[in-house]
Parts: C-alpha cells; structure tokens; sequence
C-alpha cells in the first residue's frame, strides 16, 4: 500500500507536467519529445499502482521499465543534435538506431524467445548505464548551457543511478527486492522538480511553462510541512516504543507541540519571504511575476485623483510598489532645469549633494536614457561611460535608482528612489527590462494626465472666444460714443489746451479699442510685438504712475541694481499691471506694497519682486488655484486668467515666475527675466 502511495504522487505529478506542456502552442522536437517521455513515464507509474490494476507481475514490471527507459534514451537522442525538424529526422540517425536497440530487443524478446529473467535484469543495468552515458555528453556538449541543463542532469543521473542500483541487487539475489519497488515513486516524485526547473531554463527548447509563484510557494509549504510532521510522527512512534507508560502522553505532548511550532514558522512573513526568495532565485526564469505585477500597477493607477499633485504622486508610488521601495522623489524637466512635483517619504540629504548628483544624472540620461544604480556605480563606474559622478556627493545624497521618463525620444522627468527599511534590489537585465517597461506605462500615464488638461484648457478658451462675440456688441456702443464725443468737441471748447488734450487721449483710446475689437473679430491672440532693449524699473514705474495710483495703497519702486533686458514693453506692463493691482486688492489701504527690481549675483537674470503685507495665500492655493486659467476669487469682477498670462509670458521668454506667501502676513512674487 505504501508503494502505491508514493506511485500515485509521482503520475499525478507527471499528468501535471504534461497538461502544462500540451499547453504551450510553440511546436518544436524537444517538446514533443518531452511530452512523449512525460506520458511514458506517467503511463508507467500509473500502470504500478496496485490498488487499480492489481499485483503487478516480473514480466509486466520489466516491460514497463524498458518502455520508460526506450521513452526517455530517445528523449536524449533528441538531445544530442539541436537541428532537427521533426521526430522522424531524429529517428532515422543511425546514432539513434544504436542507442535505441538494447532497448528494442529487451522489448520484443520475452515475446519472441524464452528469455531467464536474469538477463533482462542485466538489459535493464545496461539501459541505466546508457542513460548515464548520454548524460555525460549532453552535458558536455551543452558548453555555456551546462548550468540550464544540470537539474536535468541530477534528475536522470539519480532515477537512473537507482534503477542500476535496483536491478544489480535483482542480479545477485535473482529477483527484485520488494523494497526498492515500493521506494521508486517517492524518489520520482521527489526529483521531478529538477525536471521542471531544467524545462524554465533551457530556452532554446522552446518550453515556456507557467506555473503560478504562489502555486509552487504553497506547495513548497504544503511539502516541507507534511516532511516535518512525518519525521514527528516518527520520533513519536519512537518514543511511544521505547517510553513505556510514559510513551503515549509523551507522543501527545510532542505531536501537540510540533503543530503549534509549524504554525508558527507558517505565519511568520520572514519565513514566507525567504521561501518565495528561493522560489523565485530557484524555480523561475523570471524574477517577477508580470501578469501579476502589471494588473497592479495598472489598477494602482486608476485610483489616482484628477488633480496634477495626485497623479504625480500616484505615478511615483506605483514605480515604488513595483519593486517594494519606500522613498522616492519625481521631478519634472523644464526649461528652467527641473522641479521637484512628488515626494514620498524622502531621505533626509543635503540639497547640495542632491542638485550635484542630479546635475551630472540628468545631463547623461538625457543622451542615452539609462537606468543607472548609483550604489554599482560606487563599485562598478565603468559600467556607465562617460558617466562622472562626485563620489563623495553620492555617498550622502541617499538614492539608490535614477529612473528616467522618455517623451518622444527626450528626457520628460525622473524619478529617483532608495529602498528604506526594505532590501536592495540588484539591477541585472531582468529588472532593468521591467523597470523600464513599469517607467514607460507610468511615463504615459503622466503625461497623458498633461496632454488631458491642455485639451481641457483649450477647450476654456474656445468658450472664452465663444463668449467674446457677446461683448462686441457692447464695445461698439462704446466706440460711437467716442466717435460722437470727438465730433462734438470742437464746437464747444473753451480751454485749448484741456480740449487737445482730451482729444489726444481720446484718440488714443479709440485705437486701442478698434485694436481690441479687431481682435474679438478675428478671434485671435494677441500678435507677438517686437522685442528691444529696455529698463525694468522705467516700465513698472510708467505702470504705477499711469494705471495703478487710482488705488490704495500706492506702490513705490526701489531700484537696487538694474541691467537692461530684451522684451515686449507692452506685455510686461500688462504683466507687472496685473501682479501690482492684485497686490493692491488684497492689501489695506494703510498697507504697503513694494516693487524691488534687482539682479542675481552672478548678474545673468533681472529681477522684479512684487512684495506686500495683505491677505496672503495658503500653499494648496498656490498649487492648485493661482495659476489655473478662468479660476477667480474676485466672482465676475474677474476672469483668472492674469497670473496665468503672466507666468505663460514670463517662461515663454527662457525666464521664471515664483511665489512666497503666507496667509496673514502677504506674498511676494518674483519675476526672473534672463539678461542677454
């Protein structure tokens, strides 16, 4: 009964790995070869059970063996050679022919000729010395293969180291121990699974099986766990034999005990994350479970919120949960450098080490798009050409990965991460390949988020267009006022100088709103003007003077250092007029509102500070409010779209527009406009 248990496992086993392989649709000779080796030998442990078919005979048991054994000699004869084209290419070989005979006549011979039994004890020893011969130069001949093919080496050589072992003990004695019979299942079935790894690792094969991790994790576990309690039932039975009286309650004890240790080893997440290590290092060509991993990024991703800050974080915790990191940060490349747009739980470094680290990443990612492991560049630095790193720099900045995120073949953003409290990951090509197909999947999506809401902002300004045409109606009543006015005037002046004045003023007027009509019309923006050399400080104090002093309280403007940029005088007016008049609102009238205009110190950008002691704003507003178009806290007084305007002027000139601010204590905006 024992041996049929061990029989049982071994077809059920068997019939497993041949649904598997009947699945893969690659055609090829080793598959079918394999299948045909794996149903012979499912066939021949099957037909040992005893409890289906019966006690099984010397004659049927020796035909059984020679049949597994032709199966699996024509199996290595397939081996030998990887440029066959099908079974029959391999068959007609006069190689084959010769390993296949011995096989072929203790085969047909018992039918054909009254044949002792011993001689087919000795046919069987030689057709197991055959199989270890064959081995030997399979496995010579694999060259830089030899470390795919050895679990198959380990599984034949064994099997067959056995079966030698068997039927030289039958030739001695002249039967066939009962115990080596009974012990044959359990030896094949421990052993299969060299068989399987061996089938992951030999790629030219064609073989690609897919066993589920957790499948193998839980049947890892289901082994180790009756392997430990069948020892303990042994060391009880001993116990219980040599105890005496004390035997029976010390079994209980023991077996008690012995339950309460596996569960909990078993519920120890250590112990399940080592085994599953092993899993992976040992039973898989693959480090990751890809089907898995991408069904989770993918619904990690879709759970993010519609605004830009938690998508940017989303897209920067699915690359984290990708390879179980804890920090992170994402930045975005702009025309300015790069700026920092998620964070999670970042490392504590110095910005200094972390802007002369990026510096040098970003500039040699950007040519070719690597993936780089600062950690194997401390060790390994040739490994990245032309890559200079300061080391000591790196050594304090705390990142392990830089991940870049391509855009039409340039550099879009990164990310950089570090592992925290977990363990290290080693950057071979397995995890490069899937690092960079997770960068690219979180990459679009990013930057399909992008591309959404440039469309939802343009669509705002075809209603704003769309709106438009309700005012043109309005601005010509305006205009034949004007005209009326300028037609009236000269019969009634009394003061000529007044008169010429409001004439001049009135003209003035009149073309900038045929400019503006013209405008409305067309539905166009706003034709670029030409751009010349001017002073800073002669603009905004033109803008105080003339469009800001209507109201309270009345900026002033210091000049502190002053070199002349290249603009459009008109558009920075309409700049620094709508930053001041917003300043203005929201300041008191016995408040202050100042506009510093200065240079950095190394005298390459102009600055214009725009400071005041008002309401001051929060940093969510900041982020998500203050300059997105047609969003407005001033109801229909307003449109929202001057900061908007001036950040988009202000950056499409190669300069930068920033804010501090504060609630309760006021905000400064700064404008860096870029010297020559």
């Amino acid at each position: 009964m024992i041996s049929d248990v061990g029989y049982v496992l071994n077809s059920l086993a068997h019939l497993a790995l041949l649904l598997l392989l009947l699945t893969v649709r690659k055609p090829g000779v080793a598959k079918n070869l394999l299948v045909l080796a794996t149903a012979a030998t499912f066939l021949w442990s099957t037909s040992l059970v005893t409890a289906l078919f019966g006690p099984v005979s010397l004659s049927w048991l020796l035909s059984a063996d020679v049949l597994k054994q032709l199966a699996w000699l024509l199996f290595l004869a397939g081996c030998l050679q990887t440029s066959f084209n099908n079974i029959f290419d391999v068959l007609k070989r006069p190689v084959t022919l010769i390993i296949l005979a011995p096989a072929l006549v203790a085969l047909f011979a018992p039918y054909l000729l009254a044949v002792n039994p011993a001689w087919s004890f000795l046919v069987l020893i030689v057709l197991s010395l055959e199989v270890l011969v064959l081995l030997e130069v399979v496995y010579r001949q694999a060259g830089r293969e030899q470390w795919a093919f050895k679990p198959l080496i380990i599984y034949l050589g064994a099997t067959n180291l056995f079966e030698f072992v068997t039927y030289a003990n039958a030739t001695m004695v002249n039967q066939v121990e009962v115990g080596y019979i009974a012990a044959r299942g359990f030896i094949y079935f421990l052993l299969m699974p060299l068989l399987v790894i061996s089938i992951r690792r030999i790629h030219h094969w064609g073989i690609d099986i897919f066993i589920s991790r957790d499948v193998v994790l839980h049947s890892s576990l289901l082994l180790v766990a009756g392997g430990y309690l069948f020892i303990m039932a042994l060391v009880g039975y001993a116990i219980n034999y040599l105890g005496g009286n004390w035997g029976a309650t010390v079994q209980i004890i023991l077996v008690v005990m012995s339950f309460a240790l596996l569960a909990t080893v078993f519920l120890s997440n250590g112990f399940r994350t080592k085994i599953k290590v092993f899993i992976t290092k040992h039973f898989f060509a693959n480090q990751f479970d890809y089907r898995v991993e991408w069904v989770k990024l993918t619904k990690w991703l879709t759970k993010a919120g519609e605004s830009s800050s938690d998508v940017y974080y989303a897209g920067l915790t699915g690359m984290l949960n990708a390879i179980q990191y804890d920090s992170g940060l994402l930045f975005k490349v702009t025309q300015n450098g790069y700026e920092c747009i998620a964070s999670a739980s970042p490392v504590s470094d110095g910005k200094e080490y972390r802007c002369k680290t990026l510096d040098a990443l970003v500039l040699y990612s950007d040519k070719n798009g690597w993936i780089i492991d600062t950690d194997a560049y401390l060790v390994k630095p040739f490994d990245y050409e032309g890559l200079k790193l300061d080391r000591d720099a790196l050594k304090q900045w705390g990142y392990q990965l830089f991940v870049p995120f391509l855009k039409e073949g340039g550099l879009w953003g990164f990310a950089v991460l570090a592992p925290g409290d977990k363990e290290k990951i080693s950057l071979n090509w397995e995890v490069k390949d899937y690092l960079t197909a997770v960068s690219e999947q979180v990459g679009t999506y990013m930057q399909h988020h992008e591309a959404a809401q440039v469309v939802a902002e343009n669509a705002q300004f075809a209603a704003f267009n769309r709106m438009s045409a309700f005012v043109l109606h309005d601005l010509k009543n305006v205009l034949a006022q004007v005209d009326l006015i300028l037609a009236n005037a000269q019969q009634h002046k009394h003061n000529p100088e007044f008169i010429d004045d409001t004439f001049e003023t009135l003209e003035h007027t009149k073309a900038r709103m045929e400019k503006m009509l013209k405008q409305l019309t067309d539905k166009k923006a706003v034709e670029e003007g030409v751009n010349s050399e001017f002073l800073l400080s002669d603009i905004a104090k033109d803008v105080v003077e003339k469009r800001c002093s209507a109201l309270r309280p009345l900026p002033a403007v210091h000049l502190v250092r002053e070199t002349p940029v290249l603009v459009d005088r008109e558009k920075v007016a309409n700049v620094l007029y709508h930053l001041i008049s917003n300043a203005q609102q929201a300041t008191a009238d016995d408040g202050e509102v100042d506009v510093v205009i200065t240079s950095n110190s190394d005298n390459n950008t102009q600055l214009v500070m725009i400071e005041d002691n008002g309401t001051g704003m929060d940093k969510a507003f900041i982020d998500e409010r203050l300059f997105k178009p047609f969003d407005t806290t001033k109801g229909n007084a307003g449109m929202g779209i001057g900061a908007y305007d001036a950040k988009t002027y202000i950056e499409s000139i190669g300069g930068k527009l920033t804010v501090q601010s504060e609630p309760g204590r006021g905000s400064c905006f700064t404008l860096y406009f870029p010297i020559g």
